[in-house]
Order: structure tokens, then C-alpha cells, then sequence
């Protein structure tokens, strides 16, 4: 029987199947939605079951929408990732502080602390991402805050080596959970091609850590021998009070379901759950499903990515806690290093959040992170090559472009080509646990000045990075082109997986 509701005036005219039904036009995904009965594995099994469309939410409002959102939610999502950076890369601003010297830590004892953070970070990232929905992102998202803000205080009375290794495990199987968690609350709000400039606002807060935690350890460092405590005691202790602030805030103004959020007004509630029926495919099946893990961890675009974020997680954890050090060893003092970061950090936040606006303006994700990957390029071979202090501080502005660029890009990259939820929520937990092993690496590269063998091992893994993205890229267009070729009826459907992301009518984003 063919459907009874006419189509929105914008949409074309479809053609009626043999048994008169309308069919869903796969140019119009995201316009269309099928009730949840139609639903199955998070795609539309039979969009002309569907006896209503959608209507087409007013351009002007919708955009009013979003800057509502964005006014709330991106200002506590910052916060809260900016607290979680400054409490793990304060160890770089202390260490320039005096710290080894005080707990007796060898040079490759405090590398060791280092990289010790990231083993119960990679290992707890897939289960807090899977977890996130059962738990609530409320109390998920608090709970970690506050156990890593009050660990972060407790590091400021660590008196030995062992007390430090304790404080980064604590540390890092909190901090694994809250990147994935806050990833999926962001597709839990946006559609697909609204999310890298939200992606790029948590890089942002990295860049910010960056800067802020360089000028807030200037400051604080300041208080040398206030109550009897060293200056580097200090830095954590503040910084892990206004974390637990942080922590605070998050339960009070951090709403478990998007669309029912306390600061909307009724139409705007209405809009939201508008939004989310035009998202269905995206975000598929509320129920948890371990079917859906098992099609992640067999997709290819997972391990090609989690390859490239290895690459560029490579740069980001090394230049993000050892920029102080690296800048120190150019021949400035440690005061000098803390706030010459911030120019740097600065750049590089500014730089991601141009080509992340870009990047959904024109929906490509791949390019973009090779095109940002070549001024990381020419500013290692900068800092590495025998050039003066000046080209080589000058380098470091161009290796801020790729540091921040490249694993945000590339995260939302697998964010907006993998569906529905628990899928997307699986893969970016072992997208992020395969790149974030780059912490260990980086913390053993990063350890007597000059730091030749820290900025060398970047290069090789920035070169090896733009290799794997074109790698991907290719392979996703293939994918594209398959699913063209079978809708055309020109080859058989031999592909195991036609649900979600697999469905005939997503497109993946290059």
C-alpha cells in the first residue's frame, strides 16, 4: 500500500516501487527515518515501511539550536577535558621544577613514571566507552573526574618513585575512560557532519592544557617554600582542586539524555528528538550488543586508524609533555621554558580548530590530516637539523600544527564512518587503546637533551602516518564504489556486514 504522506516540498519526486510503496532516496538519509519497529542492527531494513516522513526543521532554528548546545555542553566538555590534561601532562612542567631531584628518581626512573600512566590508560578505554551508556554518562564521566582530581592533589605529598608509579596508574585508568566517553556523548548530540568542530574543541583544550598548565605552573611555582613545600608540590595540589570543581560541575550540568536537556525549552526538546529520528541509522539500537563489538573489531577502517592515531598519538604525547624540556634544552631556563610553551600551544589549537571547520564544511577528513601532517614534517626536520635556536623554536610552531590536527581529524574520521552505537563505541575504545600504547613509546624516546632521538622517532612516525592515510583513504573510496555498483544492480551484495555503517545508503566521508 503506498504510503498516505506526501513528501517535504524540497524533496524530489521518488519513484514508486512495483507494489506502488515510495522508497527512501539514499541522497536523503539524513532527512528520513523509520520507526523503531523498522529498526534492526541500527539500519533501515525497509525504509518504505514507513508510513510518515520526517519534517525538514527550519534552517534558522535549527542553527539557533546549535548554538544553544554548543553554549552549554562544549564549555563543560572543555573543562572537564582541560582539568583531565593538565593533571597528566603536569609531570613534564614539574619535572623542569625540581621533582626527580626531591623523590631521588633516576632520569630513566621518571621516564618510567611516564609511560607507566598509559598501561592502565590503553587497558581501560574500551570497557569506559562500552560501559558509558549502562552507567550513564553523569555518573561515569564525575566518578573518573573525581578519583583522578583527588589522586592528582595526593601526587603533591608522593616523597619516592614508588608513590609516583601508584598515582600515574590511578591516574591513567581513570583519564582512559573519560576521551572515548566524551567522543560518544558528542555523536549522542551531533550529526555526523557537525562533529570535528566539536572533536577539535577538546583538542583545543589540549592546546589550551598546554598553554594554560605552562602559565599556571609560572605562577604557582612561584610559591617555593609556602608552608613548607616545594613549588612542584603546589602545582598539583591547585591544579587537583580545581579538578574536583570540575568533577562537580559535570554532575550538576551534564543532562544523561541530550534531548531532554534541562536548558531547552519545549520546541527546542521537540527539535532535538527530531534530530535524533533523522539519526537513526547513525545511532542505531539502544540495546547493548555483543554482535556489534565482534563486526568492530573486524572492521579494517578500526585497525588502519588505530595504526595512524598510533603515529600521530606519537607526536602528541611527546610534544605535549616534553615541549618544557625540549625548549629548555635550547638553552633557555626552566621559568623561560613554562611560558614560552604557550605561543606554541596556542598556534596549534588555533590551526586544528580552522581545518576541523573546514573539514565539516566540505565533509573530508583524510586529506586534511595529510595536508596537516607536512608542517610537522618540515618543523622536526627543523629542530633535528643544525640550525640555531631560533629556527629550531620557530619549528616547534610548525610541529604544533600537526600535533593537534592530525589525531583529532583522524578520530572523527572513524567516529562519522562507523554505526550504530555500541559498534562506534567499541571502535573508538580500540582505536584509542591501540594509539595511546604511543604514550609508552614516547616517554622512553623523550630522554636526555637534546632530545635527538624523541624528535627523529616523531619524523619517522609523521612519514609513516601519511603512508597508512592514504592507505585508508583508498580503501574507504573502495568501499564507497562497492556499495554504488550494488545499488546499481551492476554486482552481487557478498558482504557479511549490511547493517549500520554497512548499509547500502551510508556514505562514508573521505
Amino acid at each position: 500500500m503506498a504510503s498516505s504522506s506526501p513528501l517535504p516540498p524540497p524533496a524530489p519526486p521518488r519513484s514508486p516501487s512495483p507494489s506502488g510503496e515510495k522508497k527512501s532516496d539514499p541522497e536523503r538519509q539524513d532527512e528520513l527515518y523509520t520507526k523503531p519497529d523498522d529498526l534492526e542492527d541500527g539500519h533501515q531494513q525497509n525504509p518504505a515501511a514507513s508510513s510518515s516522513t520526517l519534517e525538514i526543521l527550519d534552517p534558522k532554528a535549527e542553527t539557533a539550536l546549535l548554538h544553544k548546545l554548543d553554549s552549554v555542553f562544549v564549555p563543560i566538555i572543555m573543562l572537564v577535558y582541560l582539568s583531565c590534561f593538565l593533571d597528566r601532562s603536569n609531570i613534564g612542567n614539574v619535572k623542569v621544577a625540581g621533582m626527580p631531584e626531591d623523590i631521588n628518581a633516576t632520569p630513566a626512573q621518571f621516564s618510567t613514571a611516564v609511560s607507566i600512566f598509559y598501561a592502565t590508560y590503553v587497558a581501560f578505554e574500551a570497557p569506559w566507552a562500552i560501559l558509558l551508556k549502562r552507567l550513564t554518562p553523569r555518573v561515569t564521566l564525575t566518578t573518573l573526574c573525581v578519583v583522578w582530581s583527588l589522586t592528582t592533589i595526593f601526587s603533591g605529598f608522593i616523597t619516592n618513585i614508588g608513590g609516583l608509579y601508584a598515582a600515574r596508574l590511578v591516574l591513567g585508568a581513570c583519564e582512559g575512560g573519560l576521551f572515548p566517553g566524551l567522543n560518544l556523548y558528542l555523536t549522542m548530540v551531533y550529526k555526523r557532519e557537525e562533529q570535528a568542530r566539536r572533536v577539535s574543541y577538546l583538542f583545543v583544550c589540549t592546546a589550551i592544557a598546554g598553554a594554560f598548565g605552562g602559565l599556571l605552573a609560572y605562577l604557582i611555582l612561584k610559591m617555593d617554600g609556602v608552608g613548607g613545600q616545594a613549588g612542584w608540590r603546589w602545582v598539583y595540589i591547585i591544579e587537583g582542586i580545581f579538578s574536583v570543581l570540575i568533577g562537580a560541575l559535570v554532575w550538576f550540568a551534564l543532562p544523561n539524555d541530550p534531548t531532554e536537556a534541562y536548558f531547552l525549552n519545549e520546541e527546542e526538546k521537540r527539535m532535538m528528538r527530531v534530530r535524533a529520528r533523522q539519526r537513526a541509522q547513525y545511532m542505531g539500537s539502544e540495546d547493548f550488543s555483543w554482535e556489534e563489538i565482534r563486526i568492530a573489531l573486524k572492521d579494517t577502517k578500526l585497525w588502519l586508524s588505530g595504526a595512524i592515531q598510533f603515529c600521530q598519538d606519537i607526536l602528541l604525547f611527546g610534544f605535549s609533555t616534553f615541549l618544557p624540556s625540549i625548549i629548555q634544552s635550547m638553552g633557555h631556563t626552566s621559568i623561560e621554558a613554562q611560558y614560552l610553551t604557550i605561543p606554541v600551544y596556542i598556534t596549534g589549537g588555533l590551526f586544528f580548530m580552522g581545518l576541523a571547520f573546514l573539514s565539516d564544511k566540505i565533509a573530508v577528513r583524510g586529506p586534511l590530516v595529510a595536508f596537516a601532517n607536512i608542517f610537522g614534517i618540515l618543523g622536526y626536520i627543523l629542530i633535528i637539523c643544525p640550525t640555531s635556536n631560533g629556527v629550531k623554536f620557530f619549528g616547534t610552531f610548525l610541529c604544533a600544527a600537526a600535533v593537534y590536527s592530525g589525531p583529532g581529524l583522524n578520530l572523527t574520521w572513524l567516529n562519522v564512518n562507523v554505526a550504530p552505537h555500541y559498534r562506534r563505541a567499541a571502535a573508538i575504545g580500540f582505536q584509542q587503546t591501540m594509539a595511546n600504547t604511543a604514550g609508552i613509546v614516547a616517554g622512553q624516546i623523550y630522554r636526555e637533551k637534546p632530545y635527538l632521538l624523541g624528535n627523529a622517532f616523531s619524523l619517522g612516525a609523521l612519514v609513516v602516518s601519511e603512508f597508512l592515510i592514504a592507505g585508508l583513504w583508498l580503501y574507504i573510496r573502495s568501499c564507497n564504489r562497492k556499495k554504488e555498483r550494488i545499488t546499481k544492480g551492476e554486482i552481487e551484495d557478498t558482504r557479511k556486514v549490511k547493517t549500520g555503517d554497512g548499509a547500502l545508503d551510508f556514505k562514508y566521508h573521505l
